[in-house]
């Protein structure tokens, strides 16, 4: 009887092992699937690919509201196409000694934890450059300026080489800068000229200041449009009427509340830019679920995500974007979801570990940017070509070590990695909306 029982317990112990491999073998062919369905298959597609698709400016898909993305273009100087409906946010608030006298920005200072009490467990101080600089990975331009004519020209090469047509530009008022950095509107017409040659567009991202309003976002409006709206690379979204207005994105509209910026964003408001020559087409910042509500009620046109952190808000959560494309499809509202390679900023927040998102050599990339196309978005969006500090960056990096730090690279893959995965994505992207389109 022992025996029996003996017996009877190693058989059901097989068939449990048994059972358990089946399962786990079932769920790797299910991985492989899903990751079989990248456009990119084993191996990104080359800089130099072309596409056979279109020839000149062809349009793109609209959305409920009506505004079409921009079409494709075809660059006479490389024959690969551009796509206008790929944005990329774009930074140009670096500075080095050779150009600007000092280094901006790469010399960023660490920044304090809110908590008083957690804040002197963490390291104080400021980078260092050119060993030491305020990013985790190293640009292999080295801690270079923005006002460098070379440095400018190669960030739209590689721009354009990724296939992305717009970049956004983080933009300040003139003599106002993010806190760690120095004003930089005075390079605004060099990256407007320097994207025109590749023919890039430039769309601006409005960043938050001391005392913004709607006020001062309309005279920031017409500052812009009045100054460099006649310029080639200046952005447009054409809609299907035929209609062409700029693009802005308004980073942190959620510190204004909604019936201040109705103020401006409603044709009855007493700012309106709705009844003027400056009407345009305005982009809040989609971050806590509630703020959907609030974009509605402001009268914005659509809605960003920008984080690159899957998780990090409500907003930058993929699971999230299916309920919000509803939303914005049921209320005439564009839905712009951002993608990013991966997130690290505790070069410059140390206490920020948790919201750290790996590369995966690029296979976090890749999911987001299904995520995205799984939503048959009109744009989408990604974070960033050079945020280094935030370790969104597409830009080439190279590996680097000195005597304090090493920093991360794109090893296994070169340099160019994330601009030939984002090329590759944005052909499927404009090849998916052909589909949609029948």
């Amino acid at each position: 009887m022992a025996r029996f029982r003996r017996r009877t317990c190693t058989a059901l112990l097989l068939f449990t092992v048994f059972i358990f491999g089946t399962m786990m073998v079932l769920r790797t062919l299910r991985t492989a699937d899903v990751l079989s369905q990248s456009p990119l298959g084993s191996e990104p597609l080359p800089i130099g690919a072309r596409m056979d698709r279109c020839s000149g400016s062809c349009d793109a898909t609209s959305s409920s509201r009506g505004h079409g993305a921009g079409g494709v273009n075809r660059t006479a100087a490389s024959n690969s196409a551009i796509f206008y409906d790929v944005h990329i946010f774009y930074f140009a608030f670096y500075g080095n000694p050779p150009t600007d006298g000092k280094y901006i920005h790469w010399d960023h200072a660490l920044e304090p934890h809110w908590d008083p009490k957690i804040a002197p467990s963490y390291p104080r101080g400021r980078h260092v450059p050119p060993e030491d600089i305020g990013s985790s990975f190293y640009p292999e331009l080295s801690p270079y300026s923005s006002r460098d004519p070379d440095v400018l020209d190669s960030h739209m090469q590689q721009i354009e080489a990724s296939g992305a047509g717009v970049l956004v530009l983080s933009w300040y008022p003139p003599g106002l800068a993010e806190g760690d950095g120095e004003p930089a509107e005075d390079v605004v017409p060099a990256v407007l000229d320097a994207a025109h040659r590749r023919h890039l567009k430039v769309a601006f991202h409005l960043q938050p200041y001391r005392g913004r309003n709607e006020q001062s976002v309309h005279d920031n409006v017409k500052y812009i449009i009045d100054r460099y709206g006649d310029h080639g690379a200046f952005y447009r979204f054409t809609s299907t009427t035929g209609r062409s207005l700029p693009l802005f994105y308004i980073y942190d509209s959620y510190l204004t509340p909604p019936e201040s910026w109705a103020e401006l964003l409603t044709p009855t408001g007493s700012h309106s830019l709705r009844t003027s020559a400056h009407d345009s087409i305005f982009i809040a910042l989609m971050v806590e679920e509630r703020h959907k509500h609030d974009i509605l009620a402001a009268g914005f046109d659509g809605m960003y995500t920008y984080f690159a952190s899957n998780g990090f808000s409500y907003g930058s959560s993929h699971q999230n974007w299916g309920d919000l494309r509803a939303f914005c499809n049921s209320n005439d509202l564009l839905f712009i979801p951002s993608v990013g390679p991966g997130y690290i900023d505790t070069s410059i927040r140390p206490w920020n570990n948790h919201n750290t998102r790996n590369r995966v050599n690029g296979r976090y990339y890749e999911t987001a940017l299904q995520a995205a196309l799984d939503t048959r978005p009109e744009i989408v969006t990604i974070t960033s070509f050079n945020e280094w500090h935030e370790g969104t960056q597409i830009e080439r990096a190279v590996p680097k070590k000195t005597v304090s730090r090493l920093y991360l690279d794109y090893q296994p893959h070169g340099p160019d990695h994330y601009l030939e995965l984002t090329r590759r994505w944005a052909e499927q992207f404009n090849k998916e909306k052909e589909r949609w389109l029948m």
